[in-house]
């Protein structure tokens, strides 16, 4: 086991996880303790901690048109941060009770942006903000043809509204080399496609998509 492994989740104690809000998140509150490096156990420990449930995000891309289809929306959570709080990003949705990973990159992939996945490759999965929230995000790639991707997407009844672009590969290398993407979906997700992309292309090959 690598060094950085040692522990697992029986080397930590929770005494409470109270709930403190429950609205569109829920926010608990935590009691507990954790083994320490140098042996024993740490002081007990109060933290807030966010629970939204989990997500699956997936970039649209066109391999014989050498495009991504990327999605424009406006982010609240940009507004306190940043001068620019529509973002460019890939689709993505949170998964219901019951819905498989795949499912909700079909469904988002045609709520957000209006198109028909052919294929799905399994990127990775991670922790958004371990600090202080619970949610994994889990990332694909989906082979789509980029001709369908047009106009504006989202759903009334939540208010989404979703301009859609269709942006050429090199292009996309040259933002994300400059720094033009603001969430890390989509940054960690571009940065898997260029790290693999002979291997990526290989699958999609072997799918015959």
């Amino acid at each position: 086991m690598s060094n950085w492994h040692r522990f697992t989740d029986s080397d930590v104690e929770i005494e409470q996880q109270e709930p403190k809000f429950e609205g569109f998140f829920t926010v608990f509150n935590y009691k507990l303790r954790h083994k320490l490096f140098a042996g024993g156990w740490s002081g007990w420990i109060s933290r807030e901690v966010l629970d939204r449930g989990h997500a699956v995000a997936m970039l649209p891309y066109d391999p014989v048109r050498q495009e991504f289809v990327m999605i424009e929306q406006f982010r609240v959570g940009a507004v306190p941060t940043s001068n620019k709080p529509w973002l460019l990003e890939i689709v993505a949705g949170m998964i219901d009770e019951g819905e498989t990973r795949e499912a909700v990159a079909l469904r988002e992939a045609q709520e957000e942006a209006g198109l028909e996945v052919k294929s799905l490759i399994e990127l990775t999965d991670y922790l958004p903000s371990p600090g202080g929230a619970t949610e994994r995000l889990y990332l694909y790639l989906g082979i789509v043809d980029a001709q369908e991707a047009h106009g504006i997407h989202g759903l009334d009844h939540e208010n989404e509204d979703i301009l859609v672009h269709r942006i050429p590969e090199a292009q996309v290398w040259e933002l994300l080399k400059l720094g033009e993407f603001d969430n890390s979906a989509t940054i960690i997700a571009l940065q898997w496609f260029f790290l693999h992309k002979q291997e990526l292309l290989e699958k999609v090959a072997a799918n015959k998509v």
